[in-house]
């Protein structure tokens, strides 16, 4: 269900959805393991810090750990944690929320990933020469990893098969959500369509097959939001990238926890106002210091208000999507 989320508006779907992308966390096993550090002790992301801090260690003397223990950054990626903590940027009606306490505390809470004296992050972009070179160096232990982009590292980062595992996401809260959404694409027929049940036909064809859902599978490692096919033998192959594993099986298992997202027009210049305000929260923790959470949050709601007003601004000049008056 919650493929279909980006897609419906006010009761209607307006788009058949391609994928599910539920969010797992690759890392390095073979450093990790190496140092007789068991991944199953990790269950929120408290542990995942807490557990895998002591491989941030400086071996060359100029005061930078020669590894940091998750691929994160202030300028992007925020809307997966978002998601993943139910942190909403809109509410079911489509109106904006972004200066939620949820979402003030969790952004508060990443401060302390890139800024401060238990920094964790690096900046080891996708799709950049740089970032691969970060990850096949082991400079980065762990990634969020939508199933996309598990296809896309076996096709751009060979050079990691065999060293890296899966595992599901660190919790906020212990019995927490265990996984985001990343992504995702959908079909959509126009209403001018010349011959609309070819079309639809079609549609069908090409995203409730079987057959074409292995392939998908095979060249692109993104499995189907079609349930009935969740069976299918290629989610059980292990997978000898993933050291292994059913990669298929482990995102399948996932993809029923998997958070709805919000189906606005508004949302990607929402996201963009949001993480504009999370920098700004960590100049604010630099200059002043402080790097908790309780005394971050005044600043926080500070700076998603910035961002909840200028989106509401927006909304308001279209007078096709405004509030509904009482």
């Amino acid at each position: 269900p919650a493929s279909f989320s980006p897609w419906t508006s006010r009761g209607r779907i307006f788009g058949l959805p391609h994928d599910v992308h539920p969010v797992l966390l690759a890392y390095r096993a073979d450093i990790i393991e190496a140092a007789g550090i068991d991944m199953s002790q990790i269950e929120t992301w408290d542990d995942f810090a807490r557990v895998l801090r002591p491989l941030m260690i400086d071996t060359s003397g100029d005061g930078r750990p020669n590894r940091f223990l998750i691929n994160f950054w202030m300028n992007a990626g925020i809307e997966p944690l978002l998601l993943q903590a139910d942190g909403r940027l809109f509410d079911e009606h489509d109106q904006p929320v972004i200066d939620s306490d949820r979402n003030a505390e969790i952004l508060c809470r990443l401060v302390s990933w890139v800024a401060g004296p238990d920094r964790i992050a690096v900046d080891a972009r996708e799709f950049t020469a740089a970032g691969n070179q970060l990850r096949l160096d082991g400079v980065v232990l762990a990634s969020l990893m939508p199933d996309w982009l598990a296809g896309v590292w076996m096709n751009d980062l060979p050079g990691l098969a065999g060293k890296v595992k899966l595992m599901p996401l660190p919790a906020w809260e212990p019995g927490g959500r265990r996984t985001t959404v990343q992504g995702g694409t959908m079909l959509g027929i126009p209403k001018s369509t010349a011959d609309f049940e070819s079309a639809w036909a079609f549609a069908k064809a090409l995203y409730l097959s079987a057959d074409l859902a292995t392939s998908t599978f095979r060249s692109n490692h993104i499995i189907t939001p079609v349930s009935d096919l969740w069976d299918l033998p290629i989610y059980d192959e292990p997978s000898s990238y993933f050291s292994g594993q059913p990669s298929g099986r482990m995102y399948i298992e996932q993809a029923p926890h998997v958070p709805n997202r919000p189906s606005s027009p508004y949302n990607p210049l929402a996201m963009i106002e949001a993480t504009s305000a999370f920098a700004s929260l960590v100049a604010h923790a630099q200059e002043q210091n402080v790097y908790d959470v309780p005394s971050l949050m005044e600043a926080a709601k500070h700076h998603l208000g910035i961002a909840q007003r200028r989106i509401e601004n927006q909304i308001s000049r279209n007078a096709f999507h405004r509030a509904p008056s009482p």
